[in-house]
């Protein structure tokens, strides 16, 4: 997307896993895009740097740890970003659990703790956020997945949270048009700059998902970062309750054995 400094001009942004990964490229491209920008994390330990690098940029930041799976701590994170910005307008969820386990050997605790970060995170975020969204309308981005689309082995707790996502995506969208507020969501494919596909995918499923996906290459973040500073700019206002799927095409066309897991997987 082409440089568009005034683009989301006097905008305020509000980002889980904002210190890390794809949700720390959305931070820094609404940034670069005009807003300022709050992240947040379970850890403080990669908050600091990108807050600084928000900074750099002449957009105010703020940096606030907090565990999404606490309803307390994100409605004091939220607060605490609406008192210091001033308001939220972007709420992009994106915090997320992973690892790789096959559902035979899925224990209860797995499982649960990926739904409670991934999907009941997104709803704490949401009903935290909405008082301030509803002021003067704004926007919800969930970042989803593509996992569940294709049936992934080894990732049965991740697709079961992530579809959960897509169906707050599309309710939400429905209940809280009213209030001006325009819900939608972001389902990237395996993206090559992230340590998730470093440390969940080995080479042998790498190169099979090059060779599946119609544009023949793994996703970018900056990818992911594009179509979200498009779904959070006016130039998407009549777009709500749609998670675009961004991944070349290989949700179109992998079979069963694209993301294959390893033989070895661990139990959770």
């Amino acid at each position: 997307m082409t440089f568009q400094p005034n683009l989301l001009q006097g905008q305020r942004a509000f980002v889980t896993g904002g210190g890390t990964g794809i949700c720390r490229g959305i931070a820094l491209e609404l940034a670069r895009h005009g807003c300022d920008v709050a992240i947040t994390s379970r850890s403080s330990t990669h908050l600091d740097p990108t807050a600084d690098e928000i900074r750099a940029m002449g957009r105010r930041a703020v940096a606030v740890t907090a565990d999404v799976r606490d309803p307390q701590a994100v409605e004091a994170a939220v607060a605490r970003t609406a008192d210091e910005l001033g308001g939220i307008d972007i709420l992009v969820t994106g915090a997320a659990g992973n690892f790789l386990c096959m559902a035979e050997h899925l224990s209860p605790n797995g499982f649960g703790t990926v739904v409670d970060i991934d999907l009941k995170g997104t709803f704490h975020c949401a009903k935290a956020a909405l008082p301030y969204l509803k002021r003067r309308g704004g926007v919800m981005l969930n970042i989803s997945a593509t996992l569940h689309y294709v049936g992934t082995p080894a990732q049965l707790h991740v697709a079961c949270a992530k579809a959960g996502v897509d169906a707050l995506t599309r309710v939400l969208a429905v209940e809280w048009g009213p209030y001006g507020i325009r819900v939608n969501g972001i389902a990237p494919g395996p993206i090559a700059d992230t340590e998730g596909v470093r440390r969940l995918l080995d080479d042998a499923s790498t190169q099979r998902a090059v060779e599946t996906t119609p544009l023949r290459r793994l996703g970018r973040i900056r990818d992911v970062t594009d179509a979200a500073v498009f779904l959070c700019s006016d130039a998407a206002s009549f777009i709500a309750g749609h998670t675009l799927v961004v991944d070349g095409g290989l949700w179109l066309t992998a079979s069963r054995d694209a993301f294959a897991a390893p033989p070895e997987v661990a139990d959770a």
